[in-house]
């Protein structure tokens, strides 16, 4: 059996406790004969701040450009509020995706029948919910330049954060939306502002000329707060959904609160795929590092678990073991095992140490 190279980076906050139920399916899998791994760690964020006075060291990110791909928990906490802005925790997980070149997000918004409920929506309007929004990365209003806060005349201050994008950047993202558009139900929806942003009119005008190689999946073109209003609407509507950097963010966290919780929900962080057909890439759960619950196990693993899933599918191409992974979890969740996270009024949540090895006994059951 290949044995896959693994870097796992806890990160912050809870990071280090749903990393460690990761650690343990990865076991299981291995155990079960379904997938071997060489497992490296290393440092992100603030933990690496305080070890090595920066985000990411040159070691960790070659570590990271040697592995098959890797696992990241989470990044950041007020803790390192106040320092510098440059060496902010969040920097090396920008880093990482820059210098690996992961240039499309792929965050899945599903809602699990179990957790119809849990939704702030109505039952009907998520139930079946199965949403794949598509963000690009490595450009628009993060990376762009200049980025500054300078001092004008009169003592007042001005900051500057600058929107770019290239036609090749678009087309490479607009590829892999309605490349996946082609797996699942042939339908696009590109989120963009054309009506008040130079940068959403190459866009729009970009994805709609990339379409026309896709004569068998449909587009929508959608404004970016329009949308935000019809994921709350009518969330359905939509299947694969694509768009920049700073709408995709916002866009894929309301899509996260429509399935119940944001500790439920993976994402992967895909480069380009190379001349040998593999291509770098990173998962991390949607979530932050939530440090107002750290160490109490109180954290769901579910999105870092999807997160491996995703990664057994995406990098590895192990389809069997990423499917029993995800129906062990939708068996779980319909036993009714809940975290504090998603748990109903008048029941007892468990911990995120019992989360885990209930998916585990779940994975073992169907192996």
């Amino acid at each position: 059996m290949t044995s896959y190279k693994l870097l796992l980076l806890p990160g912050d906050g809870i990071g280090p406790e749903v990393m460690a139920e990761v650690e343990k399916v990865i076991g299981a899998l291995d155990a079960l004969g379904l997938a071997r791994f060489e497992i490296e760690r290393d440092l992100v964020g603030g933990s690496a701040i305080d070890a090595h006075g920066k985000p990411l060291t040159d070691e960790a990110l070659a570590r990271a450009d040697a592995a098959d791909a890797i696992l990241l928990g989470a990044v950041g906490g007020p803790k390192w509020a106040d320092v510098a802005y440059e060496i902010r925790p969040e920097a090396g997980l920008l880093r990482l995706r820059k210098d690996l070149g992961l240039f499309a997000n792929l965050r899945p918004a599903i809602c699990y029948p179990a957790l119809a409920d849990a939704s702030a929506l109505k039952r009907e309007l998520v139930e079946g919910l199965d949403i794949m929004i598509v963000r690009e990365l490595t450009g628009g209003v993060y990376f762009g330049e200049p980025k500054e806060i300078t001092t004008l005349p009169d003592g007042s201050k001005r900051a500057v954060d600058t929107q770019v994008y290239t036609t090749a950047e678009i087309e490479r993202i607009a590829h892999v939306a309605f490349d996946l558009a082609r797996k699942r139900s042939g339908r696009v929806a590109s989120a963009e502002k054309h009506n008040v942003m130079k940068s959403g009119v190459l866009w729009k005008e970009v994805v709609t000329k990339v379409h026309a190689d896709y004569s068998d999946v449909t587009l929508e073109h959608v404004l970016a707060d329009n949308c935000a209003m019809q994921l709350v609407r009518r969330p359905k509507q939509y299947d694969v959904l694509v768009t920049d950097n700073l709408f995709g963010d916002v866009l894929s966290d309301v899509a996260a609160m429509l399935t119940g919780s944001l500790g439920m929900l993976p994402s992967a962080s895909l480069g380009a795929v190379d001349a040998k057909g593999s291509r770098k890439a990173l998962y991390e759960p949607v979530h932050g590092s939530a440090p107002d619950i750290a160490g109490k196990g109180y954290a769901n693993p579910i999105a870092m678990i999807g997160s491996l899933a995703m990664c057994l599918r995406y990098s590895f191409g192990l389809g069997e073991a990423a499917d029993l992974l995800d129906s062990a979890v939708t068996r779980t969740l319909a036993s009714g095992a809940r975290t504090r996270d998603i748990v109903a009024e008048g029941t007892t949540p468990i911990s995120t140490s019992e989360m885990g090895d209930a998916i585990i006994r779940e994975l073992k059951h169907a192996a």
